[in-house]
Parts: C-alpha cells; structure tokens; sequence
C-alpha cells in the first residue's frame, strides 16, 4: 500500500533498509575506530594518559545516551555527517572501556614485554601484538554496538532528530505511520489490518535485522571461542 502522502510503503522500505543500516555501520565503523585507538593507547601507557582518558570517558558514560544526543542535535543540527559523528562519540565511551579491558589482559603476557624491551613503537605494539589476541571480543563487540547504533538511530529518527524526510528511514517510517493505530478499532477487519501494518512493517523489520544480528553474534562467538556442540 502507500503511506499518508501516496508514497509506496515496500519501495520506501528497500531504501530506508538501505539508508538505516548504512548509516549505522558507518557510525558504528567510526566509533571503533575512535574507542578502539584510545583504548589501546589508554592500556599501553598506564600513566597520566589512562587517568586523563578513564575520568573523561566516565564524564560522557555519566550522562544517558539518548538524552545527550538529543541535546547535541538540537545544538549541532540533523544533517547526516552531524547524526553519525554524534552517535560515534557517545558509543566510543563503551568500545574504548571493552577495548581497554580485554588489551590489559595482554600488556602483562611475556610476548608483549619483550616486544617493549626490544624498542617497540607504539603503533607495533597495537598492530601486532596487540589486536591479533583480542579481535575475537571485539568483533562480537561490533556486532553488538551495531545494533545499540540502530536502534540509537531509529529512535531519533521516531523522535524527529535522526534522518530527516524525504529521506526513507524506518524509524520516521513508524512515526509517520502511528497515527493509523489510533484509527484501526473504528475499521472493519480487512481495513484494520491494512492501517495497522503500514507502521508495523518497519517497526518488525527492525526487530528482525536486531535479532538477527544478536544470533550472528552468538554463533561467532561459539565459533571463535572453541567450543563445540557434543
């Protein structure tokens, strides 16, 4: 069928999976790359740098998530690159608290010490003694915080402050539509589906992609971690 303006609802679906997901890989690529750099550098130089980079992190997590991004947006403006390096800021805080983590249980191996010793740079030690033993953890993690970015994104877009129309996105896809519930009980039985499916479609399609990333995430950590079904 077509939405409230006569645009088809399945046409607009294909593009906004295509504009929703790679809006949030983007984001989520770029919160990595800025969470996973300060994490190491935070777990290779215990000293003032760790303290610094720990107390600000734990300044931006004190803050709820969504709220501070609604604030940004408001100040910052809706545009796209605005959306995506807002959202990759405030997810940076998680990845760089799991990237610390998981690279303080390798800074202390004899591997890493001798590498120090020989005179190692930093990016060496990152690059090479570093993620090879942790990127199991942190590719579940990027599954993961790809799903925290969608929804993230589809909620401000159900608010108004996420992708702006026309653009096709699920989340306005939903807020556009959620007026047709209201009506549905005054509808006989046919009609009343076919109202309330306009804003259910995208709301189950993102339920679905979530839910199907979480049991890809399941399965590569079964795979990566050696276990095996007896």
């Amino acid at each position: 069928g077509t939405d409230q303006i006569g645009r088809d609802i399945l046409s607009r679906l294909i593009y906004g999976a295509r504009n929703t997901m790679g809006i949030a890989l983007l984001t989520t690529i770029l919160s990595f790359f800025i969470g996973g750099v300060l994490g190491l550098v935070a777990a290779i130089d215990r000293r003032y740098l760790d303290q610094v980079l720990g107390r600000a992190m734990d300044v931006l997590m004190a803050i709820p998530q969504l709220i501070f991004a609604l604030m940004l947006l408001t100040i910052f403006g809706t545009s796209i690159p605005t959306l995506i390096i807002v959202i990759a800021t405030l997810d940076a805080t998680r990845i760089f608290r799991v990237t610390r983590a998981v690279s303080l249980n390798v800074v202390v191996l004899d591997y890493f010490e001798a590498a120090r010793l020989r005179g190692e740079r930093m990016f060496w030690l990152c690059i090479r003694e570093i993620l090879p033993n942790i990127m199991a953890p942190l590719m579940a993690e990027f599954g993961l915080r790809f799903c925290f970015v969608f929804l993230m994104i589809a909620a401000l877009s159900f608010l108004g402050l996420g992708i702006q129309p026309p653009t096709a996105d699920w989340g306005s896809m939903v807020r556009e539509n959620a007026k047709w519930i209201t009506y549905v009980p005054y509808f006989p039985f046919p009609d009343a589906m076919y109202y309330a499916l306009k804003p259910l479609l995208p709301a189950g399609c993102i339920a679905l992609l979530t839910i199907a990333v979480n049991f890809i995430v399941d399965w590569f950590l079964h795979e990566t971690s050696g276990l095996r079904d007896v």
